[in-house]
């Protein structure tokens, strides 16, 4: 599909029928997730009151996916994620979650690649180091924006003296600093899990 071309129209009508307004038939949650994985963009209205509800639909896709034991979330992870409704890092988790599955998407080739050598420890290497490189990457992106970062990337600012090493003192946001921190080691969690299945000492 055109990256110019405006996505197609779905309709979900009250008897939960999706109604594909390009083709003009009537389709399943499975022929989404075979759209979705062409790269063919749409979006999903509810039929009778013209939300939008695509966001949902596609929550209703991984559910089926999952229930045909297509298991692509882990349990700790899904745990996690609930616990992160209603928590002060809500508003971070979207943009994390969507800097990850991007640069996932970017390096699935050379992942792919790893996978098809009879799966072996090199592909464990290749996972191994997106994630860390991912996470490198991500907390160089947020310390630019949290407040506890000073504004530098490495974590140091600059004190009245010009001294570009000295730390931020301690403030207010001592909690998010701390909930960042937890995030990065369930991060290191991860990895040392990749490690173990790859055989690592």
């Amino acid at each position: 599909m055109a990256k110019d071309q405006e996505p197609t129209t779905i309709k979900k009508y009250a008897n939960r029928r999706l109604y594909n307004t390009g083709t003009s038939t009537y389709v399943t949650l499975e022929d989404l997730a075979t759209m979705v994985k062409t790269g063919e963009d749409f979006v999903v209205f509810d039929a009778k009151s013209g939300d939008e509800i695509t966001r949902s639909v596609l929550t209703q896709i991984i559910f089926e996916q999952e229930n045909k034991g297509h298991n692509l979330l882990p349990i700790t992870f899904l745990r996690q994620l609930i616990r992160f409704y209603g928590d002060s890092m809500q508003n971070l988790v979207p943009t994390y979650l969507d800097f990850s599955i991007d640069s996932l998407t970017r390096d699935s080739d050379k992942l792919r690649g790893q996978m098809a050598n009879a799966f072996g420890p090199s592909a464990f290497t290749a996972i191994e180091e997106t994630v860390r490189r991912n996470t490198e990457m991500f907390e160089q992106a947020m310390r630019m924006f949290l407040p506890f970062s000073g504004g530098r990337p490495d974590g140091t600012t600059s004190d009245r003296a010009g001294r570009p090493d000295a730390k931020v003192e301690p403030r207010a946001e001592g909690k998010a600093e701390a909930e960042f921190d937890t995030l990065k080691r369930q991060l290191d969690e991860m990895q040392k899990k990749i490690e173990a299945l790859a055989g690592k000492p």
